[in-house]
């Protein structure tokens, strides 16, 4: 049952209120948000974590990638969320180059939780060096393996990672080493199923997939893209939930259900 974003006794979701959900087997929902609006009809059908990500650089900037979004511009869509929201536990990526440097890191996750509102910050790829520094300032991380979009120059195209032996192995090091440095949460972003289940059930953190199987912990998607509305094709792995919902908060009400149920994605979704 969605929670009464009315009712005064709210109190948002913590971190500690994700594990203890991964320990019971509740699956834990997600969905991107980026103003007040979305928020506030997000939260009100129960979904359980707003991620502020920097694919607002695509669906909302109207940019081809992800690189020229701003801490500024994170930190302006973080409050907008942030204040809107009632229960859903709000977390907010750092952007391209804003973590060169664990001081750089802290400087800026320091912003995202101080004027955004942020509870915990993303940043992508294995850098335990800077997680365990900003665990070690009190600011909770989530860790994003396998497809890491900030790196697009590098990777060359959006393409599913982990598929080989090696590159597979190399995932689930990473996965462990940014448990062990203090990540209170990890994103696997386009990797292959069987993988993606393997980390979920070795890590005692919850793992949140976006094309990554049904057998994560969670499963984020971007607002727009199950939603039917963008000026880019939608990825294989998001599904339409407009397409027989009456309202946007129907929409929003059934993916939160199917994600609880285990019901997405489906092998069609996946890889």
């Amino acid at each position: 049952m969605s929670p009464d974003i009315c009712d005064s006794t709210v109190k948002p979701l913590t971190v500690n209120d994700l594990a203890s959900m991964k320990k019971r087997g509740e699956k834990i929902s997600c969905l991107t948000a980026y103003d007040a609006s979305f928020s506030a009809l997000i939260d009100k059908a129960g979904i359980d974590m707003l991620l502020v990500g920097d694919s607002l650089g695509m669906v909302v900037q109207g940019h081809k990638t992800t690189l020229p979004v701003t801490v500024n511009d994170m930190v302006y869509h973080t409050r907008c969320v942030s204040k809107a929201r009632r229960r859903a536990f709000v977390i907010a990526d750092l952007p391209f180059m804003s973590y060169a440097t664990p001081e750089a890191a802290a400087k800026n996750a320091a912003k995202l939780m101080q004027i955004g509102g942020a509870q915990m910050v993303k940043l992508e790829g294995a850098h335990a060096d800077i997680i365990s520094f900003l665990v070690d300032q009190g600011i909770p991380v989530c860790g994003h393996l396998g497809l890491l979009p900030q790196s697009i120059n590098q990777l060359g195209s959006y393409k599913v990672q982990g598929k080989e032996p090696a590159a597979a192995e190399k995932i689930i090091a990473d996965a462990h080493q940014l448990q062990q440095s203090g990540a209170g949460l990890l994103v696997l972003e386009c990797v292959p199923a069987a993988l993606a289940k393997e980390i979920s059930v070795q890590l005692a953190i919850p793992v949140i997939g976006i094309g990554a199987g049904v057998d994560c912990d969670g499963q984020v998607l971007v607002l727009y893209d199950m939603l039917n509305i963008g000026i880019v094709k939608r990825p294989r792995f998001t599904r339409n939930f407009m397409q027989d919902a009456a309202t946007i908060e129907d929409a929003i009400h059934a993916y939160h259900q199917a994600v609880k149920q285990a019901q997405f994605p489906t092998p069609a979704q996946s890889f």
